[in-house]
């Protein structure tokens, strides 16, 4: 049953990040009315919400937008730093929302920040504790019941990412539709764009939850 789990979670994690970028190629060919960037577009939004020590930045490669809370940066990949598109404006606008999120203190954000450092530990030496447990489980069954404990932690941090994400496009969708950005033509596109981006998370957290209820058959000696 759990191969089967893990088959359909990693084909619709193919299949979502496949839709997200014909939808980002399509949308990335729409121009928003007034013609401003992504940057532009994120300067505004920033301003707009009285942040002014954030610094909108352009980052190399494709699809890598985020915002940093350590350096207080909006990182924009270059196709959306420069294009005037709607992809570009809401993907601009969707980092912004981090921002936002961060100058309120909003409760998950900040959840999720606290647990970087925790993952970050996890994430480096949890496949290395998992494997030594799985060949030691008769011997030293403590060694997976640690591993598990490090990937649970991974799970959590994903199904934390949640909330945030999506709470960022709901602010960026309700700015970008408050400040003129979007109109009715260029409003549903981007609201399309971020909701596909947001499928990306939804199936990697419960990819992450499937493979945490693995290990945990294996350690109470239920592997099938």
């Amino acid at each position: 049953m759990i191969w089967i789990i893990f088959g359909v979670t990693a084909l619709a994690s193919w299949l979502i990040q496949m839709n997200l970028k014909s939808k980002f190629t399509k949308y990335s060919k729409i121009p928003i009315p007034n013609g401003m960037t992504g940057r532009e577009v994120a300067v505004r939004m920033l301003n707009d919400h009285g942040i002014f020590d954030v610094q909108v930045i352009s980052t190399p490669g494709q699809l890598t937008d985020h915002y940093n809370p350590l350096t207080k940066t909006v990182n924009l990949s270059e196709g959306v730093y420069h294009s005037n598109s709607v992809a570009a404006a809401a993907v601009a606008a969707h980092e912004c929302g981090h921002a936002v999120q961060h100058a309120t203190a909003y409760a998950p954000l900040t959840m999720r920040s606290k647990l970087v450092p925790v993952v970050s530990f996890a994430s480096s030496w949890v496949q290395w504790v998992l494997l030594a447990g799985i060949l030691m489980i008769q011997t030293f069954p403590q060694i997976l019941t640690i591993g598990v404990v490090l990937f649970a932690t991974t799970t959590l941090f994903s199904f934390i990412t949640l909330p945030v994400e999506i709470n960022a496009s709901t602010r960026a969708l309700a700015w970008l539709n408050s400040a003129g950005i979007t109109n009715y033509s260029t409003h549903e596109p981007a609201k399309d764009a971020l909701k596909s981006a947001a499928y990306t998370y939804v199936v990697a957290a419960l990819g992450s939850l499937a493979t945490l209820i693995y290990y945990v058959m294996i350690l109470l000696g239920r592997r099938d």
